[in-house]
C-alpha cells in the first residue's frame, strides 16, 4: 500500500517572550525524501516565532512546488476545553474557528518574541470569571486582579474543564502527565504556545489553499488516498512525550523529540496503519466527537 504522505514535518513550540534557541525552545523537525527517495531528517532551531513560521512556510512551499503532500504536526493543543468559546461570547463559527480567530486577531507577537499573553490572558479570564481564572502563570510584574502568579484555585462543578478529552485520555492511559492548557507560564506552559502558536497556523492556513486542520476540517473517519484528494498538507496536533526513544549522541531533548515523532508517523504511514488513525478515539461518544471535531480537538495517533 502506497504511503498517504511523502513528507512529515514536527514542530515544537516555544511561547518564549525573547530570542532563544537550545533547551525549551522552537524546534523544527523534517523527514523528507532525498535524490533517492530515502526519507532523511533534518532539524532546525529558530530563535523566534516569526523565523519559524518563515521557516516552515519556505520548506512546506518547496515540498509542495515537487508534489509532496505533507503531513505537519504542532506539539501544542490546537484547541481549548468544550465550551471555551462560549464563555468568552465568541461568535461566528465553530469553537475552533472563533477561538483561533481571536487569538489571530488579539495575540500580538513581535518579531523579538515579547509578546502581550499575560494581559490577554487576564482580559480573558475577565470575560470567563470576573477574576484570576482559569488561566493562570505570570512574572510578578503582569500580575493583575485577573491574572495570579500561581493557580488561583482548583476547577469545581461548574467550571471550565481543567483538561480537554484527550489529556484526560493520556493521563488514564499513563501515557503522560499533561499540563492544562490554562497554564501560559513557567516549564510546559502548553497555554501560552497554544495561544502564540494558533495564529502561526492561522497564517499558514491562509498561504496554502491545499492545508487542512485535522480533526477541525478532516472528518473523524479512516483517511485514503481519495478523502485527501486535493490536500497538500494536514496539519495535527501531535505529543512527542507520549513516545519513548532516546536522544542521539549529538541531540538535545527538544530536538530529539521532533525527530522520533516524525519517524514514528512515517512508520504508520509506511506500514499502512496511518489512516485509521484519522478516525480520532474509537469509544467516543457521539456527543464527544462533536465537542472534538468542533473545538477541543485530538492528539493524532493517541
Amino acid at each position: 500500500m502506497p504511503r498517504l504522505f511523502d513528507s512529515f514535518i514536527m514542530v515544537n513550540w516555544s511561547a518564549a517572550s525573547k530570542s532563544t534557541t537550545g533547551k525549551d525552545s522552537i524546534w523544527i523537525g523534517a523527514l523528507v525524501p532525498d535524490a533517492r527517495l530515502r526519507l532523511t531528517f533534518r532539524a532546525s532551531n529558530p530563535a523566534t516565532r516569526e523565523e519559524a513560521y518563515r521557516q516552515i512556510q519556505e520548506l512546506a512551499t518547496r515540498l509542495l512546488n515537487r508534489g509532496d503532500r505533507i503531513f505537519l504536526g504542532f506539539g501544542f493543543p490546537l484547541g481549548f476545553p468544550e465550551g471555551t468559546s462560549k464563555k468568552l461570547g465568541l461568535k461566528g463559527g465553530a469553537g475552533w474557528e472563533t477561538m483561533r480567530d481571536f487569538l489571530a486577531k488579539e495575540m500580538k507577537d513581535k518579531p523579538d518574541n515579547s509578546n502581550n499573553r499575560f494581559a490577554l490572558a487576564a482580559r480573558m479570564n475577565r470575560l470567563i470569571s470576573d477574576g484570576p481564572f482559569p488561566f493562570w502563570g505570570c512574572p510578578k510584574r503582569d500580575a493583575l486582579t485577573t491574572l495570579s502568579v500561581t493557580k488561583a484555585r482548583e476547577h469545581e462543578a461548574g467550571d471550565m474543564k481543567e483538561f480537554r478529552r484527550v489529556e484526560t485520555a493520556l493521563i488514564k492511559k499513563k501515557l503522560a502527565k499533561p499540563q492544562p492548557i490554562w497554564k501560559i507560564a513557567y516549564a510546559g506552559a502548553v497555554g501560552g504556545q497554544t495561544m502564540t502558536g494558533l495564529p502561526v497556523l492561522h497564517k499558514l492556513r491562509k498561504d496554502f489553499d491545499g492545508l487542512r486542520i485535522w480533526p477541525f476540517e478532516l472528518p473523524l473517519e479512516q483517511a485514503t488516498e481519495e478523502t485527501l484528494d486535493g490536500i497538500s498538507i494536514v496539519a495535527a496536533e501531535v505529543f512527542p512525550a507520549m513516545l519513548k526513544g532516546k536522544a542521539a549522541e549529538t541531540e538535545i531533548k527538544d530536538e530529539s523529540e521532533v525527530r522520533i515523532m516524525a519517524e514514528y508517523i512515517a512508520d504508520l504511514d509506511e506500514k499502512g496503519r496511518i489512516g485509521m488513525l484519522f478516525e480520532g478515539p474509537e469509544s467516543a461518544s457521539k456527543a464527544a466527537k462533536t465537542a472534538i471535531s468542533s473545538e477541543e480537538g485530538w492528539i493524532f495517533g493517541l
